[in-house]
């Protein structure tokens, strides 16, 4: 299954970042240090994983069209566009 990616990577990156700031941090600040977070920019749905796969997975069992944006807790440097086939290997 291969979905249309909706938005441009700048796009998906200043959702994805605002969404991680004004309303997933907040969540997920304490106790999930290094983990990744999966965050479907348009609805503002998240999951937690110990990798970025594990997070889009887990993603994807509740909002299986997400546009993904992933972030690692407690790491600024870390962001990145999720891949659509990635969250669905076996």
């Amino acid at each position: 299954m291969s979905l249309q990616l909706r938005y441009s990577a700048e796009e998906t990156a200043r959702r994805g970042d605002e969404i991680y700031e004004q309303q997933v941090w907040p969540q997920v600040e304490s106790g999930h240090q290094g983990q990744i977070v999966a965050i479907d920019i348009d609805s503002g749905g998240y999951a937690l994983g110990d990798t970025a796969l594990a997070a889009a997975r887990s993603l994807r069992v509740n909002y299986p069209e997400a546009e993904i944006w992933l972030v690692k807790i407690g790491d600024k440097a870390f962001h990145r566009i999720g891949s659509h086939k990635a969250a669905t290997l076996e």
